[in-house]
């Protein structure tokens, strides 16, 4: 056993970095004490096993965790607020005057948006004539088979607000970015109302779990 090896959490981050740590490791820092019997680091391996990793743990509300035994308030809360940081950050990606420049950007934000969720969502984000976000708006949200779709809910706050263009995305709760038919047949159907009413819509993405489905890329709607 080396030196390191006997540290604890606070000083393997100290001198290993973050990347070095587990998970567990990670929200034993954010509880930073255990219980009589019980660990800092067990209490988070306990919070990992009781909603499945890190995802579940993100869903959870403040007061679920903090019900969990020997949690409590002030170790849910410390949690709840790190997993807020964390969504704050991913977001400042598409924050209003954010540069969009690659589709990558929002199926980032998209896929940490809806993480472990059973629903599907759809979402647009607003443009101007230089690609930057104007805002980022949930058009719908469905069940696990889709979330239904509208040209005019979907073009309705970019002409109120302006916008030139719009790159729309929507996740597949099942994991698998492959599109379906009522996928291209949505993407027509916006491509075609955005030449009508003077927006351009850059891209449709479909979200998996580690990855997504550019229309862009696929060359669907002629954009590069």
């Amino acid at each position: 056993m080396t030196a390191v090896d006997i540290y604890g959490p606070r000083e393997r981050i100290l001198q290993l970095g973050e990347p070095r740590l587990s998970d567990a490791e990670c929200l034993a820092l954010l509880l930073r004490t255990g219980v009589s019997g019980e660990a800092a680091e067990q209490m988070g391996q306990r919070l990992l096993r009781r909603f499945g990793g890190l995802p579940g743990l993100a869903l959870a509300s403040v007061r679920q965790v903090a019900k969990e035994p020997k949690v409590g308030a002030v170790r849910a809360a410390a949690i709840g607020a790190a997993f807020g940081l964390a969504r704050r950050l991913a977001e400042s990606a598409l924050r209003p005057g954010a540069v969009v420049r690659h589709s990558a950007d929002v199926a980032r934000i998209v896929r940490d948006s809806v993480r472990g969720s059973r629903r599907e969502s759809f979402f647009a984000v607003l443009l101007d004539t230089r690609h930057r976000v104007q805002g980022l708006h949930v058009v719908s949200t469905g069940g696990l088979d889709g979330a239904p779709v509208h040209p005019r809910e979907v073009f309705g706050p970019a002409l109120r607000d302006g916008a030139a263009a719009i790159v729309v995305a929507h996740n597949h709760p099942s994991g698998d970015a492959t599109p379906s038919p009522e996928d291209r047949g949505v993407t027509g159907r916006l491509r075609e109302v955005g030449e009508l009413v003077g927006i351009e819509l850059l891209d449709h993405l479909v979200v998996g779990a580690e990855r997504y489905f550019s229309f862009a890329e696929e060359r669907f709607l002629a954009l590069a």
